[in-house]
């Protein structure tokens, strides 16, 4: 095996953003560094079921619901 190709793992902190911690492996910052999250399971929608939010700008999902909504069972 060739040496020093390989990323320096070693153990950091994570935070989430409801405040619960975890110890884990990672390449990013340095031994004992601390990573609060901003975007997490807990908080983003894409995991919390949450409504997604679809928002035209320019026109252009009107331009496509105009050329392909037939394709959707839409005139």
């Amino acid at each position: 095996m060739k040496k020093d190709i390989h990323p320096d793992y070693h153990f950091i902190k994570v935070v989430m953003t409801d405040g619960t911690e975890y110890i884990t492996r990672s390449t990013w910052g340095k031994e004992g560094d601390v990573l609060h999250l901003e975007i997490d399971p807990k908080s983003h929608s894409a995991w919390t079921g949450g409504q997604q939010a679809l928002v035209d700008r320019g026109g252009r999902v009107s331009r496509f619901k105009e050329k392909f909504g037939f394709l959707m069972g839409e005139k």
